[in-house]
């Protein structure tokens, strides 16, 4: 009777991680079926040519982290841009203004309220972008006559359908984090920068086959690729431990210690956000600057040499990439990690670093520390960042392998396989207590 038991709870468990596995393709699918949803009104399929020939990095950028909703003018063409866009802003302002700062240290319920904070954000900034998406696309060379009437009932249902579409993919991206694997706006971004390899495996093999790519480029190139990632993984995953002790008991003006811990630094701190506030920095005005090019704008000397320097693999464009990402990643580091907190917190739980007085000396060790693991970050975020730049515009790459967008990758499929592995873990202890005949229920 007790071994049916046993078995009947176990088989509960393995089903409830098929079902977050099954919930979580599912809700990938509506959102991979809602990029083929295009906007009202809209030519989708000159304007897939037009946007091919006004192609930039930044445009591409955005149409592979929308899993191609930009080039078919999908209800998703704003993807959650949006609310990444809002929850670093809120995120930055935790750290600015003393009220949000002691919200965050409220625990679950602070995190609610701040969660809520960036869904209102989110909705104020994607109408702001839809709005000027809206009244831009008539401006755009070649776009007015894939527009079929232009009129107040266009510019409305192009307003609402994009805001409803990014809205939609932040309730996916919710419902994915509390019933699926993951973090399910991570997820979303990494289904639509995946959506994108068999194009590229495509054309690549077409390459190769019509001699444009030769053999031994191509193993370079993937060997190059392989790399990366490895260099990636190894950096994410790596960390700076500090060994702490704790005292029990004091003799004189002496400390005696029973135990030890460690303080792990992670090298990235920043994640990702120096490469994206980098490539937006640079980008943007590039692109602007590429749809307002006309016969009027041609004989603009100043405009026409920032559009020049400004492409990838010029000098200007490496050089001021690279400070970018340096400047963000210390900046974005000293906002997240507050030494001198830290240090605080060690007081107060009673440990200390050895050879170092508790207090200002600590937090100046830690300080310390962190430059010289965040100077390490920095020069490996700008690597990870140019070298597939080097990659396409002098190797001839094929398709976008974008810095930015394999940080993602590598990120969100290490924070899956732990999720994953923890909650087999868990299963994994439960029937091992059930096997003790440890009911924790009891």
């Amino acid at each position: 009777m007790y071994k049916k038991k046993k078995n009947k709870n176990l088989g509960i468990s393995l089903f409830e991680i098929k079902k977050r596995i099954l919930f979580l393709i599912f809700s990938l699918l509506i959102f991979r079926l809602g990029t083929f949803i295009s906007v009202p009104g809209i030519n989708t399929t000159d304007l897939s040519q037009l946007l091919k020939n006004k192609e930039s990095n930044f445009i591409e950028m955005l149409n592979m982290f929308s899993g191609g909703s930009l080039s078919r003018a999908s209800i998703f063409s704003l993807g959650i841009m949006p609310y990444i866009s809002s929850s670093i802003i809120v995120q930055l302002l935790t750290f600015i203004y003393p009220s949000w700062k002691e919200l965050k240290k409220e625990g679950e319920s602070g995190r609610i309220q701040i969660n809520k904070y960036t869904k209102y954000l989110t909705l104020l900034l994607s109408i702001i972008q839809a709005i000027g998406v809206a009244l831009s696309l008539p401006n755009i060379p070649g776009m007015r006559q894939l527009i079929f009437n232009l009129d107040f009932y266009f510019y409305i249902t192009t307003i609402i359908s994009l805001v409803t579409g990014t809205i939609f993919l932040i309730w996916i991206g919710d419902l994915i984090t509390e019933y699926g694997l993951g973090n399910g706006i991570s997820m979303i971004i990494f289904s639509g920068i995946v959506a994108h390899l068999p194009i590229a495996i495509a054309h690549t093999l077409e390459d190769l086959k019509f001699h444009n790519l030769s053999f031994i480029m191509l193993m370079l190139i993937i060997f190059l690729i392989f790399f990366i990632i490895f260099c990636v993984v190894f950096i994410e995953k790596s960390q700076r431990k500090i060994t702490i002790y704790y005292s029990n008991r004091q003799q004189k003006n002496t400390l005696y210690c029973s135990n030890t811990a460690h303080l792990p630094l992670k090298i990235n701190m920043s994640g990702v956000i120096p490469a994206i506030f980098s490539s937006s920095f640079i980008l943007f005005p590039v692109t602007i600057i590429s749809w307002l090019k006309s016969n009027q704008l041609n004989n603009n000397v100043f405009l026409n040499f920032i559009y020049d320097n400004l492409q990838p693999g010029r000098l200007i464009y490496i050089c001021l990439y690279a400070i970018s990402i340096i400047f963000f990643c210390f900046f974005y580091t000293n906002l997240a990690f507050n030494s001198r907190e830290t240090s605080d917190n060690l007081k107060k739980s009673g440990a200390f670093i050895q050879g170092i007085r508790p207090g200002e000396n600590t937090s100046n060790y830690i300080k310390k520390i962190m430059f010289k693991l965040t100077s390490i970050n920095s020069i490996y975020i700008v690597l990870i960042c140019l070298i597939p730049d080097f990659m396409k515009f002098f190797m001839k790459v094929p398709f976008y392998f974008g810095g930015t967008s394999l940080l993602i990758v590598v990120v969100v499929i290490i924070d899956f396989l732990t999720q994953l592995q923890t909650l087999f873990m868990s299963n994994q202890y439960k029937s091992s207590f059930k096997r003790a005949n440890l009911n924790l229920h009891k």
